[in-house]
């Protein structure tokens, strides 16, 4: 390296990642795809099903309304639904972030990395019901429901492009930092920015940096995964409100020698984007969660638990050894063994996940909570297994044209008997499995609604996301108010 590279003032031209994703952005009318609208759509329902169940959970509830006391804005703030909160959209974004992701109950992308594409929720309905209350008070046109699943489609595929082929995990940075990234872009968009805008609220949003994992593994696991996507959103806000402002970028932030993201953070290596560039590829193959709670990695360990369930549930003290295979990021980040000392750290241990339906027949949100992991058999249970890395279900979990997710359990007895190996790659929630899957997804959803809202609101929310032309030309406000406790 020249002293001319670290020394020279020239700013250069901006990154030309942060270009790709800015025209990306600004590209609205090339949303065509028939089916990433109607997933969008779905995704939709289910994110915000997900949140209202959170709602039950006062460690959630603790964490949300105004930074401060008293610093709401009624009458012109970003509503949390299934709340009264009415906040400033930056701290709406926390809210809203927080509760759709409490629970670890809703969409995930799984690539060279992994993550949740509906934590941008909370940044995209946040800005677009404060810009939308806004406008019907001064007679203006508010954004449309159409406006936010556009903007979901793009945050999805930002998001979800940008950890095909990098993988932050492997570096010791959180999934959230593209949470923060994909965010930025679409609300910097939403609230009126310019390209030059769009890309100066994204040079500020990866000088950030990203948050370290230390709370997503033990034995540091703890409740902050819960709410670090929160944290992302309302970041992203922030910078995008800075942007508009005509705030300056950093035009080489990714590339810059010795200073940059990709050499400080991400071993001098260049971030990557597939040849095909951004479209909506990820929204068309997001991965839905929906018979249970549980880390995406074990999914289909839990469906196999289930089916095993009533031939082990007599002879529970008879097992000799459980043997699980899995994929080699389920080794990697939920093979535990241990104590597990809160709800954060059973949600992310694949003995766990599957102790439990091996025990009671199900697994639910509460099955993480304190009384029930007091049950003794769930961690004798535990020491009992082998978690093994399966080379082909690696190898088909990183292939663009399968992405299974493949576990399988055998189980054998002290007897010299076992049961027959029980595998399964793709989870009711994969895309290979739409038809199954989106009954039950509806019937979620609306589980979710009749949890939180008196049957007749519940039944115009549900009868308005199940038409989707209305919903399409629903102005974000009435939506959200209709939301709104």
């Amino acid at each position: 390296m020249h002293d001319a590279d670290l020394t020279s003032a020239v700013r250069p031209e901006a990154d030309a990642l942060l270009q790709q994703i800015a025209d990306y952005t600004l590209a609205v009318d090339r949303i065509t795809s028939t089916e990433a609208i109607e997933t969008a759509r779905l995704c939709l329902m289910d994110t915000l099903g997900c949140g209202l169940l959170a709602l039950s959970y006062p460690a959630c509830t603790r964490l949300l309304g105004p930074v401060v006391p008293g610093a709401t804005m009624p009458g012109l703030g970003a509503r949390v639904p299934g709340t009264k909160h009415e906040l400033d959209p930056v701290q709406a974004a926390f809210n809203i972030g927080a509760m759709v992701r409490w629970l670890d109950f809703n969409d995930t992308w799984l690539a060279a990395e992994w993550g949740h594409p509906s934590d941008n929720l909370g940044a995209i309905l946040a800005v677009a019901d404060y810009l939308s209350r806004a406008a019907s008070a001064e007679g203006r046109a508010p954004l449309t429901m159409w406006d936010v699943l556009i903007a979901m489609i793009q945050a999805h595929e930002i998001q979800g492009v940008l950890a095909l082929e990098n993988s932050f995990n492997r570096v010791g940075l959180d999934h959230v930092l593209l949470v923060r990234i994909a965010s930025t872009a679409v609300a910097t968009r939403l609230l009126g920015g310019t390209r030059r805008q769009i890309i100066n609220a994204l040079s500020n949003a990866f000088l950030d940096g990203g948050a370290l994992r230390t709370y997503r593994h033990a034995p540091n696991t703890g409740s902050r995964k819960s709410w670090a996507a929160g944290d992302a959103t309302s970041r992203a806000v922030r910078h995008a409100l800075i942007a508009i402002k005509d705030e300056m970028g950093y035009p080489s932030a990714l590339s810059a020698k010795v200073w940059g993201f990709q050499d400080v953070l991400f071993k001098g290596n260049a971030l990557k984007t597939p040849p095909q560039g951004f479209g909506t590829y990820v929204m068309e193959h997001i991965l839905f969660k929906i018979a249970f709670p549980a880390e995406f990695h074990a999914q289909t360990a839990v469906e196999a638990a289930l089916e095993l369930h009533p031939k082990v549930v007599g002879r529970l003290d008879e097992i000799e050894r459980v043997v699980i295979e899995t994929q080699e990021s389920g080794k990697r980040i939920i093979d535990k063994t241990g104590r597990l000392d809160n709800p954060a750290d059973r949600d992310h241990c694949i003995q766990y996940m599957v102790a439990v339906p091996l025990i009671k027949g199900a697994l639910t949100a509460d099955d993480y909570e304190d009384r029930v992991a007091a049950d003794h058999r769930i961690d004798a249970l535990r020491a009992k297994m082998q978690v093994l890395e399966n080379a082909d279900f690696t190898r088909n979990y990183l292939d663009p044209a399968k992405r299974s997710i493949g576990n399988a359990i055998t189980i054998y007895f002290k007897d010299g008997t076992s049961t027959n190996r029980v595998a399964a790659e793709y989870p009711i929630g994969h895309r290979r499995r739409r038809t199954d899957g989106v009954p039950l997804l509806l019937a979620k959803f609306e589980r979710n609604l009749r949890g939180r809202f008196h049957s007749t609101k519940a039944d115009d929310i549900l009868a308005l996301c199940s038409d989707a032309a209305a919903l399409h030309r629903t102005s974000v406000d009435k939506f959200m108010g209709l939301l709104s406790a």
